[in-house]
């Protein structure tokens, strides 16, 4: 499905980074495994090659564009050129707003959003210089779509990546590059906190199944969410941009677009006064809630 195609994935030394590496290698993809942690990059490659595909690690922490315009460079001189970036890397800081420092914030919101807006534009320069099209495929949260309590920075930095999706989806389209962002549901470390999911991490951490009906919810193991990035990455997925895609266990979904849902008119304008008597009157029963657990165990 991707023979002669060249990726990077950030981030791919653990979770849902190294499965979409492995997954996009299946698919005869080459890679350039990025992640901060050496060890854990090269053991990513190591896995793919003893399975017979192709891979690089490139070592170092995504936010700078120098870092970004290295892994290009790394894709472009091992293999040739560059088809695919995947923007999956980011820290996370599990803070309260009360508790979140200027430093907390700013290394989430570096990582996740800027790393992400250098590697975009460092692979886009490229495929513009290729001029065969290409695929950015951004990592977004069911935490920027919805409320996620103890993530300010994170749901920030989330939110903004999805937007910012889908105006590079209407810069690049004449060029025919493809912009979408996953937003991936995964019994991975970083939602172990989370109450009701910490057993469930450990036994995916074991190799036990997922239960069926966790799985129908939208929750399974990272490999789960991987099909969905070799779809994107691949010619099939041509006609499929400004995308905010949901993946987990046996489910994927498509995220709206933001939409106004009410709206009143006032001949001459508003005074405050009026306003207030609107959000009382037929505003009120329009008003949604905003306020969804990110990830919900309850129901069928």
């Amino acid at each position: 499905m991707l023979d002669g195609r060249v990726a990077v994935v950030t981030g791919s030394g653990r979770g849902l980074g190294r499965s979409y590496a492995r997954a996009l290698a299946a698919a005869g993809a080459s890679v350039v495994v990025n992640d901060l942690d050496g060890d854990v990059a090269e053991e990513t490659v190591r896995t793919i090659l003893e399975a017979g595909g192709s891979a690089v690690a490139e070592v170092g922490a995504v936010g700078g564009a120098e870092t970004s315009q290295r892994l290009v460079d790394r894709a472009v001189g091992e293999f040739g050129r560059l088809d695919v970036m995947v923007t999956n890397a980011g820290a996370l800081r599990d803070r309260t707003l009360r508790n979140t420092t200027d430093d907390d914030f700013d290394l989430v919101v570096n990582s996740h959003l800027r790393g992400t807006f250098t590697c975009g534009r460092a692979a886009a320069a490229r495929f513009r210089e290729q001029g065969e099209g290409g695929r950015l495929i951004l990592v977004g949260s069911p935490a920027g779509q919805r409320a996620s309590f103890g993530q300010t920075a994170y749901s920030a930095s989330k939110g903004a990546i999805v937007a910012m999706m889908r105006t590079w989806a209407a810069e690049h389209a004449k060029i025919g590059v493809t912009v979408n962002a996953i937003v991936p549901t995964a019994l991975t470390r970083m939602v172990a906190t989370i109450p009701g999911l910490g057993e469930l991490v450990d036994a995916v951490d074991r190799g036990e199944p997922v239960p069926e009906n966790v799985r129908r919810r939208g929750l399974g193991s990272p490999d789960d969410v991987a099909p969905v990035i070799v779809y994107l990455a691949s010619a099939a997925s041509a006609e499929v941009t400004g995308q905010a895609i949901a993946a987990g266990g046996d489910r994927i979904a498509l995220w709206t677009h933001p939409t106004e849902i009410a709206e009143q008119f006032h001949a001459g304008g508003w005074s405050p006064e009026e306003v207030a008597e609107a959000f009382a009157g037929p505003l009120k029963g329009e008003l949604p809630d905003h306020l969804p657990a990110p990830l919900d165990l309850g129901g069928n």
